[in-house]
């Protein structure tokens, strides 16, 4: 039996040998490879919080040194944290006195408007009518009035007098020269009885003088009553002028009203303020109870913060207020306190205090929410850091710093407080003493290992976020 090639059976497993091996080669070299590829992007620069573009990059390999300086403990005022909600000083939905319809709005959501501007017109077609006829009417009245008083021969502003009445004067004059007369022939009577007793005149030429007298006295008699009937009918005519004189201050009445119903139809802005809803449109009908829109004052504008009963006796009129809100981080509103509710909500255990603001660039608007600090009397103790050390975060509104310990790098999120010229009070996150970076902020990562050199003082003033830039 011939003997199997074993030289032949032994290369050929060489060859498959070496074959495996190169390829298990080439294998470890692209994992070698990709290995590297991974670890440089992970240990590579980061920009993770935010950027800082002064600050040079650290060249590759190279361990990255930053300045740094340490949380300080200062005395700052003691005050109160609580949060509120902004709202306008005033607010008015202004509606119109009268009903009819709309024919003009000159403004819209958003305008300012001054105090007496224009903000709708009504139709004033009736009310204009209802004037004519109102003012024809007391020009009726006014000429009643002063035909009334020509009867009486009054003259416009003075006092009535009844004995002043031509009238009256005639009458009076008639009765006074009847008694005249009748005195006379009286008299004349009484003289010729006299004589009658002595013999020395007949008697048909006394009884004639006697007549004369009684009819003196007669005609006397009624001339006083036609004076006194003259007199009457003067005063019942001053009646009539009183009458006259009360219906003209009727009808100028009614045109007042019908002037002001012409005013009515122009609604003007209340007060000074924002346009913040216009719901009616030219065309529509609007009723006393419509709403032609709201207006808001927020120059100044209002905080209403709601304080703990633990914190009622320490709040005072006047005492300042620093407010901050998520649309302006890092800005603080100072204002101060104008009203305190003296009443303690028995749901949420608290009192509502309100602040005021100035306002004047209209940053602030209601409905937004804050959290604000209410000064206190007395100093407490502070953590302080430089404002430039401080990084937001504008996607989580959140502020974050870089702190070093052990040689590395560590982030650490805090909760701002006050501010002090350049430096910002650190009410959580942090410990006293913590080394604070206050450069190269957008090459730092977490972890990443640093050298550290001291910076110049930033709790004295000077902005020590600018070094290394």
């Amino acid at each position: 039996m011939p003997r199997p090639n074993l030289s032949g059976r032994s290369s050929a497993f060489g060859r498959a040998s070496a074959g495996r091996t190169a390829s298990s080669r080439l294998l470890g070299v692209l994992i070698s490879a990709l290995s590297i590829l991974f670890s440089v992007s992970c240990s590579g620069p980061k920009t993770t919080l935010a950027n800082n573009p002064g600050a040079a990059a650290a060249p590759a390999g190279a361990t990255l040194t930053v300045a740094v300086v340490p949380a300080e403990n200062l005395a700052v005022e003691a005050s109160v944290r609580v949060t509120g909600s902004f709202v306008a000083k005033e607010t008015s939905d202004v509606a119109p006195e009268t009903g009819g319809k709309v024919i003009a709005t000159p403004v819209d959501v958003g305008d300012f408007v001054q105090q007496g501007q224009v903000i709708a017109r009504l139709e004033d077609r009736d009310a204009k009518l209802r004037l004519d006829q109102a003012e024809a009417a007391e020009q009726q009245a006014e000429a009643g009035l002063r035909q009334a008083q020509s009867r009486i021969g009054l003259v416009q502003g003075e006092q009535f007098n009844a004995d002043n009445v031509p009238e009256v004067l005639s009458a009076k004059a008639n009765a006074d020269s009847a008694a005249a007369q009748a005195r006379l022939a009286e008299a004349d009577a009484q003289r010729y009885a006299n004589l009658l007793k002595t013999g020395d005149v007949s008697q048909s030429a006394y009884d004639k003088f006697r007549t004369q007298a009684d009819t003196a006295q007669a005609q006397a008699k009624a001339a006083q009553q036609q004076y006194e009937a003259t007199l009457n009918a003067a005063r019942q005519n001053y009646h009539g002028t009183v009458s006259a004189q009360a219906s003209l201050s009727g009808m100028q009445a009614q045109g007042a009203m019908a002037r002001k119903a012409i005013a009515d139809t122009v609604i003007h802005a209340p007060f000074a303020g924002y346009i913040s809803a216009r719901p009616i449109a030219p065309g529509q009908y609007v009723s006393v109870t419509s709403k032609i829109a709201t207006l808001l004052r927020i120059t100044p504008i209002r905080l209403e913060l709601q304080v703990p009963e633990v914190n009622a006796p320490d709040m005072k009129l006047n005492v300042g207020v620093e407010a901050m809100v998520p649309g302006y981080p890092g800005r603080v509103f100072k204002g101060r306190v104008t009203a305190i509710n003296p009443a303690v909500d028995p749901s949420s255990r608290t009192i509502t205090v309100i602040a005021e603001f100035p306002n004047t660039d209209i940053a602030l608007k209601p409905g937004m929410f804050a959290t604000a600090r209410i000064l206190l009397a007395g100093d407490s103790m502070g953590l302080f850091v430089p404002r430039a050390s401080v990084i937001t975060d504008p996607t989580t509104n959140s502020s974050q710093l870089y702190f070093i310990r052990d040689g590395r790098a560590r982030v650490a999120v805090v909760q701002l407080g006050a501010t002090r010229d350049n430096t910002v009070q650190i009410l959580s996150g942090i410990s006293p003493g913590a080394l604070i970076a206050t450069d190269h902020l957008s090459d730092l990562f977490d972890g990443m290992v640093v050298k550290t050199v001291p910076a110049a003082p930033a709790l004295n003033g000077t902005n020590s976020g600018t070094k290394g830039r």
